[in-house]
């Protein structure tokens, strides 16, 4: 059966996702302005106004009389009072502590008694606070005894504190005596012959007592072999027994009959026990493994009848029959974690306290009417069955990051106009709209045209057209996006189509001549067969899911994108340009040019160009990028452009040695000192004072061009040759020998005075960090 849940307050039950919190707390300070008509005209209605807290709600019960609700919460701990008649906001008081548990003790609102979290007792009447007191242990719940005005707490232990209000004082409390109590979760006080029952936290039993002899009457244990599964055991070997098993009674409800009791256990069990047996008629699991919070009788509904019970944990409310625990009547899923749920008694009127900013409030039309002060609700079921979640707000907009990347709004992450949200931000539809205008002022044209061009190609597939040939399509119809994936498709498909028929051809001629006879008889039904088979073979060409993806534009593969080289990097090599030198390689570039045709400079020069390198840009903690490529120095950068231009600047006076051919003719350039000459010219011209004699007799041709000679050294310092003559750079006692070399010579006028730098060597790096190259050798000729 189809059992409508319609909810009438806070998050649909059911959803996912709801507002988020700071979307409430916003409206909610703006006030509702023109936000609570939007919302009735879209279905979703708020049937108690202000039916909140500021972040999360403890406990929610109604009065006898069934004018008030009232509820506490966080924070700060506070109690509410909402007048149903009204349906708003009564008052809201605020308390020093938070609160655990509360009763309600006069028919209306103006006597409460509140369980505090820090071991204190509130009592408080129409005027506010009225009087505060303490027990000696941390409090877990609390119950009333009307018959002789004795408020019964239970703690963490053994004991059962009573406060009588009529004498205004603690009596002696109730010890329960059993094995393994770590205390006492929940007390029931049967409605029909006032029996107490607690649900004792440690060995899963129930311990009925009777408050007019203050002594036990019974116990029930809970089949814990049943309930308990093996993973929660104990295994500290020292510290625990592993034989020894843990539950815990967490909810009780007793019913109006007096005979029948549900029991909530720890592991998310529901028993149903009748108390005249020890032994569970009916069992149910939540299905969560999570403590039950709640359970009530639900007596006279329309549809169910009698005998209905609600168990709730903090995930999910199930509502089933007591003869029937394997099926579920109907079942609530809120989108908040759950606190306590209270039913509206003679009615299908739930009103729950959660995790969450505002409170769930269901209607069940099925269990019941709706309670006198909301009687409008059967005429609005029908339609709230139109009401729908909204995913989208009016004036909020989702967006992913990715997104805000392409609008350009990237930079407002931070900022209150992002708020996080989930795997994105909320954005201001306003500003989102704007954006997009900005970032692409033809989104509604080009968005017009397509849905023009989509109809148009939908009117012309109606017209009569002959079959075109199938060739690299998505079945019948042709590739219009992602050519180059349906040709690989093809071509693998291919590959694959020869592989088998290799293989069946091996097959045949390994068989015997009378398999050959038959595969020959069966050729065509095979032929048939395969054709068949290849046809129904499914692939991402014929298979009708996979259509857009070779039809729709939108599903076209951009193989330009960082995310496709990485899936596919010997594609992407094959398709990327050549990489550009950076300037640092251009001006090495540039270097070994200048170098190769022959730039040379006289000593002063390079001395010159030395001290400059060394005053200007050699220090040696001077930024270099060559040396450190990943370093960002925007000073250092300008400075190292400013040297460049500068060294630039200081050798354009360089005198480029002209390419001239060497000839035999060309004697008058060895003979004289010509500066323009290349280097083969120089290096063919005569050494001056050279200390050996060539005999040109004794020079001789080879075959193919090379020529040998061979030559007498002499003793003398002196040529034999009739233009030579002595060498002017010799001075008087130095001895000259290898290349460039001399011993000798003292301290007389003659010798050269070295400068500071040649002495003690260089202390700065040289410029252009290029030393021992080819180039270098190139100029000591």
């Amino acid at each position: 059966m189809d059992v409508k849940v319609y909810t009438v307050n806070g998050a649909v039950a059911g959803s996912s996702s709801s507002i988020p919190d700071w979307l409430i707390k916003k409206r909610a300070a703006k006030g509702k302005g023109k936000r609570v008509s939007k919302e009735y005209v879209q279905g979703a209605i708020e049937l108690i106004q202000g039916f909140e807290f500021p972040e999360a709600s403890n406990k929610i019960k109604t009065t006898r009389d069934g004018h008030h609700a009232i509820a506490t919460g966080t924070y700060k701990p506070q109690t509410r009072v909402w007048d149903l008649d009204e349906l708003n906001l009564k008052f809201e008081r605020h308390s020093d502590a938070e609160n655990v548990d509360f009763i309600i003790l006069s028919d209306d609102w103006t006597k409460i008694m509140h369980l505090q979290n820090d071991r204190t007792i509130e009592l408080h009447t129409q005027g506010g606070f009225h009087y505060r007191t303490r027990i000696p242990r941390f409090g877990r719940s609390l119950a009333y005894h009307f018959p002789s005005c004795t408020a019964l707490f239970s703690a963490s232990g053994n004991e059962i504190y009573r406060l009588n209000l009529e004498q205004g004082r603690f009596l002696s409390p109730l010890v329960l005596q059993d094995d393994d109590i770590q205390g006492v979760n929940c007390i029931d006080i049967n409605p029909a012959h006032n029996l107490l029952a607690f649900g004792v936290d440690g060995n899963g039993t129930v311990q009925f007592w009777d408050l007019r002899s203050r002594s036990s009457v019974g116990v029930l244990r809970a089949p814990t072999n049943r309930l308990l599964r093996p993973a929660t055991r104990s295994t500290m070997l020292g510290v625990d027994d592993i034989d020894t098993l843990s539950i815990g009674i967490t909810a009780l409800a007793s019913r109006s009959d007096g005979l029948s009791y549900a029991v909530g256990t720890s592991t998310g069990h529901t028993l149903l026990y009748d108390i005249r047996s020890n032994r569970h008629f009916a069992l149910k699991d939540q299905g969560y493994g999570l403590p039950i919070r709640n359970l009530t009788w639900i007596e006279g509904g329309r549809l169910a009848g009698d005998g209905m019970v609600m168990s709730a944990d903090k995930k999910v409310v199930k509502i089933w029959d007591r003869n029937s625990p394997s099926s579920n009547f109907v079942s609530i899923t809120p989108a908040n974690d759950l606190n306590h749920i209270h039913h509206v008694p003679g009615s299908g009127l739930f009103l729950t306290a959660n995790e969450g900013i505002q409170m769930g409030t269901y209607y069940v039309p099925a269990l019941g009417p709706a309670p006198r002060w909301a009687g409008f609700l059967e005429n609005v079921t029908e339609e709230m069955e139109d009401s729908t979640t909204r995913t989208a707000y009016e004036d909020f907009k989702f967006v992913e990051r990715s997104e805000l990347k392409t609008l350009g709004l990237d930079h407002l992450i931070g900022t209150p106009a992002l708020k996080p949200y989930m795997h994105g931000y909320f954005i201001s539809l306003h500003l989102y709209d704007t954006a997009r205008v900005i970032a692409n002022p033809f989104a509604y044209a080009e968005h017009r045209e397509k849905l023009v061009k989509e109809r148009m190609e939908k009117m012309a597939e109606t017209r009569i057209r002959t079959k075109k040939g199938t060739g690299a399509g998505a079945g019948s119809e042709e590739v219009k996006v992602n050519k180059a994936l349906a040709e690989r498709i093809e071509k693998g498909l291919e590959k694959e189509r020869k592989k088998e028929e290799r293989k069946k051809r091996r097959g045949a001629k390994g068989g015997e001549d009378e398999e050959a006879m038959d595969v020959d008889v069966g050729a065509d039904d095979d032929e048939a067969e395969q054709t068949s088979t290849e046809l129904e073979k499914p692939t991402l060409l014929n298979d009708p899911r996979f259509k857009d993806l070779f039809l729709n534009p939108e599903f076209a593969v951009d193989e330009t994108t960082r995310e496709y080289a990485l899936l596919h990097p010997s594609a992407s090599d094959s398709k990327q340009k050549p990489r550009g030198k950076t300037a640092v390689e251009e001006e090495e570039e540039q270097s070994e040019r200048a170098s190769s045709a022959g730039i040379s400079e006289g000593e002063s020069e390079s001395e010159g160009g030395d001290s400059d390198d060394s005053s200007d840009a050699g220090e040696l903690n001077k930024f270099d990028p060559r040396v450190r490529p990943g370093q960002k120095n925007e000073r250092a950068h300008q400075a190292y452009a400013r040297t460049r231009q500068h060294n630039r600047q200081s050798n354009a006076n360089i005198n480029f040695v002209p390419l001239v051919p060497h000839t035999e003719t060309s004697t008058s350039v060895r003979k004289t000192d010509n500066k323009t000459a290349t280097f083969g010219q120089r290096r063919n011209a005569p050494a001056r004072g050279s200390s050996h004699t060539t005999t040109p007799h004794a020079a001789a041709k080879g075959d193919k061009g090379g020529f040998e000679m061979s030559w007498v050294p002499t003793k003398g310092g002196t040529s034999k040759d009739k233009g030579s003559r002595k060498d002017r750079s010799t001075r008087k006692g130095v001895e000259v020998f290898g290349a460039g070399m001399e011993r000798g010579g003292g301290d007389g006028d003659g010798t050269a005075v070295l400068s500071e730098s040649e002495r003690t060597g260089r202390k700065q790096r040289r410029k252009g960090m290029r030393s021992g190259s080819k180039n270098v050798f190139r100029q000591l000729g």
